[in-house]
């Protein structure tokens, strides 16, 4: 028998843990890479006969992460699967203020887990899988703000930026490959998760955007993780995935 395997990062609440409730339903193994394991996640994979691996981890030390991810994918038994996925998820919204005001340990940090820690996962997986003949995608989990810029969201904006431009860039690479991953960096809308109510108890002193973000909660505007995961997965399974390396759901 075959299965599908999924390697999501980020996957214990919100949009992630979404997806990965999602993706058990639908028959897939995953891998789960966040701070801490969901004992109900565990709980459901065992329900669905599915497996699913979660690592405690600090993705603010990325290379650990990746490290361990290369090894455990060159002891998978390649024969038993369908396809093969990484899902680049996590993130992190340091204070909301002027770059001058935010601490350098969180500026440091924003930058390891939106941005460093995909880039070390995604080497560590592409390499793990060169030689597979089964299908493989990356999907990075990106945003708006990494295609337009905001006060006093610095941090997440570059990090978002740079992973838009670090699909594109990883995209052309594996055009070039025989069995090349599908890429992309796709931003998944906006999500009523728990970065936009720390966005709208910012300090309006210091963001000048909180009533864009207070307002779209007010008008009802915002999707439940459980509908994004749902849109974000059906992205992933169209055929033309990765056609277009820099994508936005809503289009």
């Amino acid at each position: 028998m075959t299965h599908h395997l999924t390697i999501i990062t980020g996957a214990s609440r919100g949009m992630g843990l979404a997806m990965a409730e999602q993706l058990l339903d639908a028959g897939h193994d995953l891998l789960c890479i966040a701070r801490r394991h969901n004992d109900e996640l565990g709980q459901r994979a065992t329900r669905a006969g599915r497996r699913c691996e979660q690592w405690a981890l600090d993705l603010g030390q990325p290379q650990a992460a990746a490290t361990r991810l290369e090894v455990w994918l060159a002891s998978t038994d390649v024969a038993s699967l369908a396809s093969v996925t990484l899902i680049n998820n996590a993130g992190v919204l340091p204070r909301i203020a002027p770059i001058a005001a935010v601490p350098a340990l969180e500026l440091t940090n924003a930058l390891r887990v939106g941005l460093e820690a995909p880039m070390l996962l995604t080497s560590a997986f592409l390499r793990a899988t060169q030689g597979w003949a089964v299908p493989r995608k990356v999907l990075n989990i990106s945003s708006g703000l990494g295609r337009r810029a905001m006060a006093s969201q610095a941090a997440y904006c570059a990090a978002k930026a740079g992973m838009d431009n670090f699909t594109r860039s990883v995209a052309l690479e594996e055009a070039g490959q025989r069995n090349g991953a599908k890429v992309c960096s796709l931003a998944p809308g906006v999500i009523d998760t728990d970065m936009q109510v720390q966005m709208r108890g910012a300090d309006a002193k210091e963001f000048p955007d909180i009533g864009t973000f207070v307002g779209l909660k007010e008008k009802g505007a915002l999707t439940s993780p459980q509908e994004a995961a749902q849109r974000v997965l059906a992205f992933l399974a169209r055929a033309d995935f990765g056609d277009n390396p820099v994508a936005d759901v809503r289009g």
